[in-house]
């Protein structure tokens, strides 16, 4: 069965039990305590929290997500992945468990003739969180599942929260059991990797006030209404209908590796390191796709960090492989292809997209070139003095002085056996910041000149001013975007939003702006109508 198959499946069976369907959000988090949506239920939060009112109180939809905290088992393990998409159905204060259990269940039991997954019942299990009698009864006597087959678990399994402040609250998940050749009998309690997760019901009902650990927060008290909020992972429902071994293998992931295969000159399967690389170009080159068609940009802070880092990973992994030219263009068009039915905005923004990966694959080839080269020669010295540790200030040097990203050196460090002395290079980051604040405080006069005759060229310029979407935004439910008026003028608070909005650096969209559109952010003159975005005055640049 194929992924859009799949999403098909769930999104019908659930708007014929009432629910309202609605589009994924953009991967930009509308919420201050993270960079990007890593949850389904995340887009959701306001209205779990009873900040807002939902477009209905029963919803389902599919959202794409992106995670990084465990960017480093991409492409080594079958599960990880940094983008992934999540299928959900949502109660806001409607249905409870009583409804939720027996949902699950016939969708995944029901014959794949009548629209559903046709999973075996004697194949799946369930789990409750320690204590939950009321869903303990229900998957027993409502779905009948055998007491031998439903487990207990504490707060660590069974208990789901963001990682932070907001909605948590105790869940029931389902697994579908492999077989012995996978692992040992005695359900997810004693193997995981046999007893596969494939659905996760939240009974979202307190408010967390702090988290600590996963098992370790405070209840401030019951939510206003009591929601349900389930998970199932798009990818691994794939990798499951579709008899593959790994998330990478489904109909949609494959297609791009097998295009970086291609690319690449490798064959996969044939070997093992070959085939980790491969994952990390197909898995990383998706996200980067998905990221910037969602407005975010490569930069050196915030989420445009992350991004950057995402790419120059699928970049490294392609050169490792052998190859010396751009592959991110190629493998822009094929994630297009596979992901273009489900978000169709990709097809339109595809040039956007390959024009900004393909400068950064190039940018980062100069600083691989340099910063690889210098690393290998700093390694030997290491290794032949009978060492461990890299210096924190050699690695500090690759970085300030040749752009060497230090999670870069960290990787390649240990793959040699050597440890980075990360405490010494964080301190000479923190000392380059100090001197950086002091410089930024002492006036220039050179610059308070040149700034001086922009003001006078801006008040002999024109008056009319005109709105266009730029490259580096795209508006939408993002709010993320930068307009270029006519005469290359661009709203200095929106320019000031984005930096918030995406976590790019002020500067790095000032140059951005400048190079796409030769505008300058400026104060603005007085009568210069107010932007659309923000409301703010606009400004004029020079040509």
């Amino acid at each position: 069965m194929q992924s859009a198959e799949i999403a098909r499946r769930f999104l019908a069976y659930f708007e014929a039990q009432g629910h309202a369907i609605v589009p994924s959000a953009s991967l930009v988090a509308d919420d201050p305590t993270l960079l990007f949506v890593v949850a389904g239920m995340q887009p959701f939060k306001p209205y779990l929290l009873g900040q807002r009112t939902p477009p209905s109180r029963r919803v389902a939809d599919v959202q794409k997500c992106v995670r990084t905290l465990d960017i480093e088992e991409v492409g080594k393990t079958t599960r990880h992945a940094t983008f992934f998409q999540m299928l959900g159905n949502w109660s806001f204060g409607d249905y409870f468990k009583e409804e939720a259990i027996p949902f699950a269940w016939e969708l995944l039991t029901r014959s794949e003739r009548d629209g559903g997954f046709g999973f075996p019942e004697s194949k799946l299990w369930a789990t409750v969180l320690h204590g939950d009698d009321e869903a303990h009864a229900i998957w027993r006597r409502k779905v009948g599942v055998p007491d031998s087959r439903i487990q207990r678990r504490g707060l660590n399994d069974n208990y789901w929260h963001m990682g932070v402040p907001g909605p948590g609250g105790p869940c029931s998940e389902i697994y579908y059991d492999r077989g012995p050749a996978y692992g040992r009998e005695g359900g997810p309690e004693a193997d995981e990797d046999r007893y596969l997760e494939i659905w996760n019901l939240v009974f979202m009902q307190d408010q967390l006030s702090a988290v600590r650990k996963k098992d370790d927060f405070d209840v401030e008290g019951p939510l206003p209404h009591r929601n349900v909020d389930t998970g199932m992972g798009l990818e691994r429902m794939a990798s499951l209908l579709q008899g593959v071994e790994n998330i990478y293998e489904i109909d949609t992931t494959y297609r791009i590796l097998a295009r970086a295969a291609e690319l690449t000159e490798q064959e996969y399967g044939s070997d093992r390191r070959a085939d980790v690389a491969l994952r990390v170009v197909a898995d990383h080159v998706r996200s980067a796709v998905m990221l910037i068609s969602d407005g975010v940009l490569p930069s050196n802070d915030g989420r445009g960090y992350v991004l950057r880092r995402i790419i120059r990973r699928a970049v490294l992994a392609a050169r490792r492989l052998g190859t010396e030219t751009a592959v991110t263009p190629a493998l822009t068009e094929t994630t297009a292809a596979v992901m273009g039915e489900a978000y169709p905005n990709l097809r339109e923004e595809m040039g956007v997209v390959q024009s900004v990966l393909e400068r950064e694959e190039a940018g980062f080839d100069r600083t691989l070139r340099t910063g690889l080269t210098l690393l290998e020669g700093t390694l030997d010295e290491v290794r032949g003095a009978g060492a461990t540790v890299l210096p924190g200030e050699a690695a500090f040097r690759l970085h300030d002085t040749h752009g060497f990203p230090i999670e870069l050196t960290e990787e390649l460090a240990a793959e040699a056996g050597v440890s980075v002395d990360r405490a010494a290079y964080d301190d000479r980051m923190a000392e380059q910041r100090s001197r950086a604040r002091q410089a930024a405080r002492a006036p220039n006069a050179a610059d308070e000149a040149c700034y001086r005759q922009l003001l006078e060229h801006e008040h002999r310029g024109g008056e009319q001013c005109q709105e266009r979407a730029g490259e580096l935004g795209h508006g939408g439910h993002s709010g993320v975007g930068v307009h270029e008026w006519a005469g290359g003028a661009v709203p200095l608070e929106t320019a000031r939003a984005v930096s918030m909005r995406s976590g790019a650096s002020f500067l790095r969209i000032s140059s951005s702006v400048q190079r796409l559109v030769g505008a300058e952010m400026l104060m603005a003159p007085t009568g210069c109508p107010p932007s659309p975005i923000t409301g703010a005055a606009t400004v004029r640049s020079l040509r």
